[in-house]
């Protein structure tokens, strides 16, 4: 029998941070390698959206929360804000608004916005 990790199931916000960073990295590299519609670039794209999920339903309002990104050029983003840095990040990365707006319900976008 395999012995239960709680870290596992229940990664800290630390944790989730640095995976979503290297994840998000991954994406940007597999895209300039193998294009945007690679199964690997999809992979990471979509790896990250769960990431950023998980982390937002495990510790927002309190330790993260998402706000627009007014600088972002193009789609429209959400940043995903750390109420304390985490190794020098202050954020956990971009989700597009449509992104969120289909994986989140809207009770969540709400709670989840910066209070």
């Amino acid at each position: 029998m395999i012995s239960e990790n709680p870290k596992l199931f229940y990664p800290s916000v630390e944790k989730l941070v640095k995976e979503i960073v290297a994840v998000n990295h991954a994406w940007k590299v597999a895209c300039e390698l193998f294009g945007q519609d690679s199964l690997l670039s999809i992979s990471s794209r979509d790896l990250k959206t769960c990431l950023q999920v998980r982390l937002l339903r495990s510790y927002a309002p309190e330790q993260v929360y998402l706000i627009e990104d007014k600088k972002a050029e193009g789609e429209r983003l959400y940043s995903l804000c750390l109420r304390e840095p985490i190794e020098e990040c202050l954020y956990a990365e971009h989700l597009p608004m449509r992104i969120a707006e289909k994986v989140l319900t809207d009770k969540e976008l709400k709670q989840f916005k910066k209070i």
